[in-house]
């Protein structure tokens, strides 16, 4: 960890982001990086190794794996999942495409989740309930949050099209090239000791904590909220992603793929299942300002349109901000309240942002996501083990 002044932030609004989350007691993980190196990494109550369920957060490693599937050429993202699933085809469904599903524009309702969540852990009734599944509205014609269907749909994409289970084929394809050797999609029995529990903030919460917090469901292949990690692992994957698609010298997906991967969607900017402003891509939440007054980015009121990242039930954020050629990880054991959480995530990113000179030129600041070339530079500074209780 390298002092803020050496990557060019201010350390005043860091230690303000810290007293926050200091002060609020949740469990805690914040690891920010700046020109690929790492400007703080803090962990409340917990070590560094240890491992949170990321909820929403965790979802960009499903859909980056089937962006790496498309720049292989092995299926089109403008080509009906129905190509490679038939049986989605049912009730309506054969027109939907898979660029429709990661952009949360398949036309999936709110109806459903409930009995999705039921399923959560048992795969082959939750693929059989997808294949099922009706539309509400049109493919393409509006954005709707599908926080646990869409993540069924392209893990069963993964899962059919490489002939290898959605584990395995994540961790070969993605995880380990990109060298997250403590990120698991299903996690391993013999991790359970690591992992940190969820906990609820008011009696609904606590039903949902009780039910994810059960081995059965930690161990469990979810791809739209079953991602176990640490915040230095998920730094790791956005600092890739804002080299553009490169670990060092390695390269791990294309430029044109990252890109591809992070443009904005061009909805309207609202959601219709969420109730709430959204920017989408091809499997990120995007950042910038919010097309209701008075509502905020979970990334900052302040982060740019290029900002992309994942908001896990305001528990858990990581996010990466292009402009200031930065990376936030954020990871909580606390779920309860959406708004007043989502604001206090919102919160902590602004003195994060405001901790980058609003006066440095523009050339220093940000970064550009390339669709061609090579970076052979390896960012520099190691993750140190900084604990707090």
């Amino acid at each position: 960890m390298e002092p803020a002044e050496a990557v060019g932030l201010r350390p005043g609004p860091l230690d303000e982001a810290v007293r926050m989350i200091r002060t609020r007691g949740a469990v805690a993980q914040l690891v920010v990086l700046r020109r690929g190196r790492v400007a703080l990494d803090r962990s409340f109550g917990c070590r560094p190794d240890a491992l949170f369920w990321t909820f929403s957060a965790g979802k960009p490693v499903t859909a980056l794996t089937v962006h790496l599937l498309a720049e292989r050429g092995l299926l089109d993202l403008d080509a009906p999942v129905a190509d490679h699933w038939p049986e989605f085809a049912a009730n309506g469904k054969g027109a939907v495409t898979v660029r429709n599903v990661l952009e949360h524009r398949a036309g999936l309702g709110a109806a459903g989740i409930p009995g999705d969540a039921l399923v959560l852990a048992d795969r082959r009734r939750a693929t059989a309930r997808t294949a099922a599944a009706r539309l509400v509205r049109p493919p393409g014609t509006a954005a709707g949050y599908s926080p646990l269907a869409a993540g069924f749909v392209l893990g069963e994409l993964v899962r059919r099209v490489t002939g290898r289970p959605e584990r395995d084929a994540v961790r070969e394809l993605l995880l380990d090239p990109a060298g997250l050797h403590d990120t698991h999609l299903g996690l391993p029995g013999r991790l359970l000791p690591r992992a940190v529990p969820v906990h609820g903030s008011n009696p609904l919460a606590a039903v949902v904590s009780a039910w994810v917090n059960r081995p059965a469901v930690r161990r469990a292949v979810i791809p739209s909220a079953g991602l176990s990690t640490t915040a230095r692992d998920l730094a790791a994957l956005y600092r890739m992603l804002l080299a553009g698609g490169l670990r060092g010298r390695r390269r791990v997906l294309a430029a044109a793929t990252v890109a591809g991967a992070v443009a904005p969607s061009g909805d309207d900017g609202f959601d219709r299942v969420a109730r709430y402003p959204i920017r989408w891509s091809a499997g990120f939440q995007l950042g910038g300002p919010r097309a209701v007054p008075g509502t905020v980015s979970p990334m900052g009121a302040g982060s740019s349109p290029r900002a992309f990242g994942h908001n896990g039930s305001n528990c858990c954020i990581a996010w990466a901000d292009p402009d200031r050629d930065l990376v936030v990880v954020h990871l909580t054991d606390r779920i309860g309240s959406p708004l007043p959480d989502l604001r206090y995530h919102a919160a902590v990113a602004d003195r994060i942002l405001a901790s980058v000179p609003p006066d440095e030129p523009a050339d220093r600041r940000g970064r550009r996501l390339r669709t061609s070339g090579a970076e052979t530079g390896r960012p520099s500074g190691s993750m140190g083990d900084v604990e707090e209780r």
